[in-house]
C-alpha cells in the first residue's frame, strides 16, 4: 500500500507535503506532485499538510479519484526509482491523464 495524490493538486503543487515527507518520495511533474510508491514508507506525514486535500492512502482515495493510483504508479515508468526526489529536477512532464486536464481553477 502507499499514498496517492490525487486530482486536487493539479495546476497547484504546494510542496508541503514535499518538505514534510521523510524519505523524500515525492516527486514533482509539471502539473502536479506524484508519489514514487516503491519509495514511500507509507508514513502518513504528508497527508494532513496538504492544504487542498489532494493526498489519501491508498484504500481511502475516494471513488472519483481511484484511477490517480495508477496515474502515480505510471508516472515513474520511465524515470523509475531514484532514491528520492532531491536527486531530480523537477520533470517537465506529467502522465498522459494529468496533460490532458483542462487548467485547473482552484479558488
Amino acid at each position: 500500500m502507499t499514498y496517492v495524490i490525487a486530482q486536487p493538486c493539479v495546476d497547484v503543487k504546494d510542496r508541503a507535503c514535499v518538505d514534510e515527507c521523510p524519505v523524500d518520495c515525492i516527486y514533482e511533474g509539471k502539473r502536479m506532485l506524484y508519489i514514487q510508491p516503491d519509495e514511500c514508507v507509507d508514513c502518513g506525514a504528508c497527508e494532513p499538510v496538504c492544504p487542498v486535500e489532494a493526498i489519501f492512502y491508498e484504500d481511502d482515495t475516494p471513488e472519483e479519484w481511484k484511477e490517480y493510483y495508477d496515474v502515480n504508479v505510471h508516472f515513474f515508468d520511465d524515470l523509475g526509482s531514484p532514491g528520492g526526489a532531491a536527486k531530480t529536477d523537477v520533470t517537465d512532464k506529467d502522465h498522459p491523464l494529468i496533460a490532458e486536464l483542462p487548467p485547473q481553477n482552484q479558488a
